[in-house]
This record gives C-alpha cells, sequence and structure tokens, in this order.
C-alpha cells in the first residue's frame, strides 16, 4: 500500500512538472515569435506576398482602391497587375506602386498569416535591388508610354523622357500616340512623391 502511494505521488510530481515544462517552453516559443514578428517590416510581408501572386487590394495616397495580384517586388516599389472587373476586355497592364504611397493592403486572411513566415532573405533578388528611378528610367529608355496616376487623384498620359533620383520628367501626349514632336502638347517635372502608380503594358516590365 505503502508503494502504491508514492508510484502515485511520484506520477502526479512527474505530471504537474512536465506540465509546468511544457507552459514554460510555450510561453517562451510565444515570446520568441512576438520577437519575430516585431522585426518584420513591410517588404517582408510583400515579398511573401509577391511569391503568392497574393490577390489584393490597395488603398493609395489619393483614396483610390485598386484590385491588383502582386506581382514583384523593388527596393521601393511593387508591381502589380491589374485585376479587371469579370467581363471587361482590356489589354493586360501592370502598375507600378512606390511603397510610399500604400495606405493599407487588403489581403485574405490565410495568405495574411502566410505573409508572416519567415523567408529566407541570404540571396535577394536582383529586382529588389531596383529603385523606382531604375525602373522609371528603363522606361525612359525603351520609350514606352506610360499612364501616371498622381496622389492628388489626377492623371497624366505620356512618355518619360528621363529620370532622376526622386523624380521624373514626362512628355504628356495622348494615349495609344507616339511620342513625336508635333504629338508633345506639354512637358512635366514629377517627383515620385506625388506618384500613386506608374501603369504599363503589362509585358513591358525590366
Amino acid at each position: 500500500m505503502v508503494r502504491v502511494h508514492w508510484d502515485r505521488l511520484f506520477e502526479d510530481l512527474e505530471g504537474q512538472l512536465a506540465s509546468e515544462w511544457e507552459s514554460e517552453r510555450a510561453a517562451l516559443d510565444a515570446e520568441s515569435e512576438r520577437l519575430r514578428i516585431s522585426r518584420l517590416d513591410l517588404r517582408d510581408r510583400l515579398r511573401m506576398l509577391c511569391g503568392a501572386a497574393a490577390p489584393t487590394v490597395v488603398d493609395v495616397a489619393s483614396g483610390a482602391r485598386i484590385r491588383v495580384r502582386l506581382q514583384t517586388l523593388g527596393a521601393d516599389w511593387v508591381a502589380a497587375g491589374i485585376i479587371e472587373a469579370e467581363g471587361a476586355r482590356r489589354a493586360p497592364s501592370t502598375r507600378i506602386i512606390p511603397l510610399s504611397a500604400i495606405r493599407s493592403l487588403g489581403v485574405d486572411h490565410g495568405l495574411l498569416l502566410a505573409s508572416l513566415e519567415s523567408m529566407d532573405t541570404g540571396a535577394v533578388a536582383l529586382r529588389e535591388r531596383m529603385s523606382l528611378g531604375f525602373v522609371m528610367r528603363d522606361l525612359a529608355r525603351r520609350r514606352i508610354a506610360v499612364r501616371i496616376f498622381r496622389a492628388d487623384g489626377s492623371e497624366l498620359q505620356g512618355t518619360i523622357d528621363r529620370a532622376g533620383a526622386d523624380h521624373l520628367d514626362l512628355a504628356i501626349h495622348d494615349a495609344g500616340t507616339a511620342r513625336t514632336i508635333s504629338a508633345v502638347r506639354d512637358f512635366r517635372v514629377i517627383p515620385f512623391a506625388g506618384l500613386d502608380a506608374v501603369q504599363i503594358a503589362g509585358d513591358h516590365m525590366p
């Protein structure tokens, strides 16, 4: 009887100790996870969402809401394919959105949680090192017509003549026309800080 009593006592003590260890480990794991998440930035989340080609509603500085599928992450921008309304027949297009213009992202809850997962950043893709200025200079070099969406809600159509570190020069002309001297109506210098997005044909990404 005494041995049975002690055996039960030790079993109870072992159970309590195992439970305490489990609770302590769970608390440490939870704290470690909170610390890991606290170190994530927006680019970390966008990297995962671009990798999943996540359908997203992007709220930008002008107040516009854009339904897109995230595609490519750059140094200070993200490229996203426009999701057209059902039945719409338009050529595919891509918007290059400065990260500074993003006000919020609406994504599926499962994808939102997935974007919290760690991702090996040892080998950063070359595109992630491309600045917005680099991409704008490439569009200027290739004379690709663009549609500029500005933070004040206005739009401009034309061709980028050149791009500096924080701005671009736009030759304004009608959509569907080439940038010729006779077609250009005006010129604008546009700071990147004033951009909501730059839209191009979907197959013209650098």
